[in-house]
């Protein structure tokens, strides 16, 4: 059985863990001084500790004791607090049942990562939380063996990428590259032809470009507003595109929102 604990003050020290969870820059600072990060909704949660990540503590707002059944087992505490006090602590109303405070694990070097990958996903500088999660989710459901971040990609275990990949970003392994400039460098030196993927027209279209089943390849997307850097479009190996409708294109349409690309192109890489 769980062990709970009764608390009813949001002051309590036992749950500063979970102080103001909509606040990125004071969760950032915190999550990464104390090597722990958030998981919200019962499902998320049991894939993280499915996956080998340690429990710190779980919080529960009475409201929602019912999902208390859902948790599982563990030997951390489940904090129950009334709904106000969740509420007043996180800074939102906790709706998805419990939140789980959970260690973080080293991450592997990207060059130990990458060793027996084919098909990846390189992410430049993406600063949407909500983006990196769900290009999580797209990348483990389409079959990519590993995603490599730049290094000032967001993390995907801030507790909104965790929450809109459902738990994905526990499922396909990733790393963070400890040099932007020479990152694409290092990924063709270990046999990847890299595709970084653009609107530009006079790019290739992906399905043209891409090649045998045996060939390792790295799909490389850029920020959100203005896409890949100068730097790593003349490091990839090739420059690609999804084609548009050009009837779409003559009104203005001329490229997909990263999700939407992300989650086509994977499709396309590890289907051929």
């Amino acid at each position: 059985m769980l062990r709970t604990v009764e608390i009813d003050r949001a002051d309590d020290p036992r749950l500063a863990d979970y102080t103001r969870l909509t606040d990125a820059g004071l969760r950032t600072h915190l999550e990464s001084e104390q090597g722990l990060f958030i998981a919200e909704g019962t499902k998320v949660i049991t894939r993280a500790v499915a996956a080998g990540y340690p429990v710190r503590s779980m919080l529960l707002a009475r409201s929602r004791l019912i999902d208390l059944a859902s948790l599982g087992e563990a030997e951390a505490p489940v904090y129950v607090v009334p709904d106000e006090v969740a509420e007043r602590l996180t800074g939102y109303r906790v709706h998805r049942g419990a939140l789980a405070s959970l260690a973080r694990r080293p991450l592997p070097e990207v060059a130990g990562l990458i060793a027996g990958a084919r098909r990846i996903v390189v992410l430049e500088d993406l600063v949407d939380h909500a983006n990196v999660g769900a290009i999580f989710r797209c990348a483990a459901a389409l079959g990519v063996d590993a995603v490599v971040l730049s290094p000032r990609c967001a993390d995907p275990l801030y507790r909104r990428s965790v929450k809109v990949s459902m738990g994905a970003v526990f499922a396909i392994p990733y790393a963070r590259m400890t040099d932007w400039f020479d990152g694409l460098a290092g990924l063709r030196s270990a046999g990847f032809r890299v595709l970084a993927l653009t609107p530009d027209d006079e790019a290739t279209p992906i399905g043209t470009a891409l090649g045998g089943k045996d060939e390792r390849v790295a799909l490389a997307f850029g920020t959100e507003g203005d896409g890949l850097s100068a730097r790593w479009l003349h490091e990839a190996d090739e420059a690609v595109r999804i084609p548009m409708n050009p009837a779409a294109r003559a009104a203005g349409v001329d490229s997909l929102n990263v999700v939407a690309a992300a989650a086509i192109a994977c499709h396309l890489l590890t289907d051929e």
